[in-house]
């Protein structure tokens, strides 16, 4: 009976043996793979941009008097030639009354000279009078002359001080507040504008760029990795908004700003709806370039290390995921353009990327390209 019992205890402990094989080995885990090709991209960059108006002109007196009339109203549409202001003009009207007179004494007394100076001339003929007497006679018939030339441009100059107390807007455009009102004092060359007119449609926006991205653009496009591309330039408005009208580059500045080491560009957008106000800050995409032979990579397929370095993880001939660190240009919609760091035809690891370790083997499944891709949790 304790035989049996010590055989039954020993098939137990027999039994509780681990094996020696050990667990069974997970299979690899399953990741959606894109695979790669080059194409032709256009390089967009976005940068800091503010509104400017198109033109702005500060209305300001040419004569000195009191306001009579503000003939606007304050922040509303003005046209090129519309009455702003009257300034009392009696002193001026005055003055081209007594120009007038001058200037008609002036031609009075030319009618003499000149019938004086014709007559020397006839009497000189039978030495009626002497030559010097027909000189002092020519000298000053030309005298009288100059009289009436001055006595004219007086009048004119004193019509123009008439024009003058009738301030109108030199361009069209919105007119802000004014800064004088009725029977305020105002002078010739005063420091302070009346008020002030800006165009707003068109209107510009000027977005700077570092000096040292501008000398990279043209030092690829001089080597002809990159070409020029259109002038086309969109907005986003400070509510993250975009703006519905896409704009033109127009130029950049000549000089580097020594302050920042940037270069400011300007583009130039229609305004219909007055959306765009100057001092306005927005976000400018701008194309800059065509990037022949470029890899374009979903923003899912590309996360960042440590180091803040763009990174990528790709799948190799073996199904081992490889990471990559890229270089990159920019983006184009919701692609990254890749210069440098993949290659076409290889196996871009676009859903999944949590399951995906560097090294470790996975079960890669192709996806169709074009179709759109569900967002994936970043390493």
């Amino acid at each position: 009976m304790l035989n049996r019992i010590a055989y039954l205890l020993l098939l137990t402990l027999m039994g509780c043996k681990p094996s020696p094989e050990g667990p069974p080995t997970p299979s690899p885990a399953q990741v959606g793979v894109l695979r790669l090709q080059a194409s032709d991209a256009v390089l967009r960059v976005e940068l800091a941009g503010r509104v400017t108006a198109y033109r702005v002109s500060e209305v300001r007196p040419q004569v000195s008097g009191l306001i009579q009339q503000r003939l606007f109203q304050e922040g509303g549409e003005v046209k090129a030639g519309q009455l702003l202001y009257r300034i009392d003009a009696g002193r001026y009207q005055a003055a081209v009354e007594l120009a007038e007179a001058n200037l008609a004494n002036a031609r009075a007394s030319l009618e003499n000279l000149s019938s004086r100076a014709l007559r020397y001339a006839e009497l000189i003929k039978i030495e009626g009078v002497s030559r010097q007497e027909l000189e002092d006679a020519q000298a000053a018939l030309r005298q009288g002359q100059a009289s009436v030339r001055a006595g004219a441009a007086a009048l004119k100059a004193a019509q123009v001080d008439v024009q003058h107390t009738r301030i109108s807007a030199p361009i069209s455009g919105r007119i802000g507040r004014s800064a004088s009102t009725e029977g305020a004092l105002v002078s010739d060359g005063q420091s302070a504008a009346l008020a002030t007119i800006q165009q707003l449609d068109p209107i510009y926006v000027d977005v700077v760029q570092s000096s040292r991205e501008l000398l990279e653009l043209k030092r690829r496009m001089r080597e002809g990795g990159l070409q020029a591309a259109g002038s086309r330039v969109t907005l986003r408005l400070e509510d993250g908004q975009a703006y519905g009208h896409a704009g033109v580059m127009q130029f950049s500045e000549v000089s580097v700003d020594a302050a920042t080491g940037a270069v400011t560009l300007r583009a130039q957008f229609a305004n219909p709806e007055g959306l765009l106000l100057p001092g306005m800050f927005v976000r400018a995409e701008v194309e800059q370039g065509i990037e022949r032979g470029a890899i374009l990579v979903p923003q899912q397929g590309v996360t960042h290390n440590a180091r803040s370095e763009p990174v990528a993880l790709v799948v190799d001939a073996d199904d081992v995921v490889q990471e990559r660190i890229l270089t990159t240009l920019g983006t184009a919609g919701s692609q990254w353009i890749v210069r440098a760091g993949l290659q076409p035809g290889e196996r871009l690891i676009v859903d999944g990327l949590q399951r995906a370790l560097p090294g470790q083997p996975v079960t890669p499944v192709e996806l169709p390209a074009g179709i759109p891709l569900a967002s994936s949790t970043a390493r």
